[in-house]
């Protein structure tokens, strides 16, 4: 499997668990994973702490002026193993994950300035394939020629319980009604938006986890995996 590496896209609504499993994947394929979410939600977080948007507005011409100060990385947490993401040398891994970015990241990601900043780096490291990538447009925009393009779904109330658990989890004090109400408003965002919404790619195979339990989930991506890296040989 080493000599034969692959690029593996997983695009998908939110909380549909694209994240987790594409890290469950990396890890058993020891391949290099990557969170474009993180990114996303990064540059959120910085729109907030500099007051570019709120609640009440969003100054995008600010946004896109100080996108050249906006240094995104990611670090291996040697404890866990997994890549963090530093925001201009700060690790804001926990902080993005909060329900307060979740409600600007959508918007964030419609501007077409931001997308292309971001596209241009994840392309990037993908060059020498063995990774995989989660986000919107992977499968899409950034890696159409991915040798294996999956596509993620589950309703809207699956998702919403699933992230209030893990929102709850962490010590938000969140409420179920306010998460089911982001979900649905980041799924209109993401599929309306007029650069790069949110679709399936034609050749995506479609993984709805509805009603499949995690292990029941990476068994079958695992499986498409390996089968893909064989034929891709």
């Amino acid at each position: 499997m080493e000599d034969n590496k692959i690029i593996i896209a997983i695009d998908g609504h939110s909380s549909t668990g694209k994240s987790t499993v594409a890290k469950q994947l990396a890890k058993a394929l020891g391949y290099i994973y990557v969170d474009t979410g993180a990114m996303y939600r990064a540059v959120s977080l910085y729109a907030m702490r500099k007051k570019i948007i709120d609640e009440f507005h969003f100054d995008q011409e600010a946004l896109e002026k100080d996108l050249p100060e906006i240094d995104l990385r990611f670090k291996i947490n040697p404890e866990t193993g997994l890549a963090e993401i530093l925001l201009n040398g700060e690790n804001v891994e926990r902080e993005i994950r909060t329900l307060s970015v979740s409600k600007y990241v959508s918007k964030i990601a419609a501007i077409s300035s931001v997308r292309k900043k971001l596209v241009e780096q994840q392309q990037k490291m993908g060059v020498d394939k063995g990774i995989v990538m989660d986000g919107r447009d992977i499968g899409t925009v950034v890696f159409p020629n991915a040798e294996l393009k999956l596509f993620m779904t589950a309703t809207a109330k699956d998702r919403a319980e699933r992230r209030f658990i893990e929102l709850r989890e962490r010590g938000e004090d969140v409420t179920y009604e306010d998460v089911l109400k982001n979900v649905v408003n980041r799924d209109h965002i993401d599929s309306t938006r007029k650069d790069s919404p949110l679709r399936k790619a034609e050749d995506a195979i479609k993984i709805d986890n509805s009603n499949l339990t995690l292990k029941e989930q990476f068994e079958q991506i695992l499986q498409l995996a390996k089968t893909t890296v064989i034929t891709a040989t």
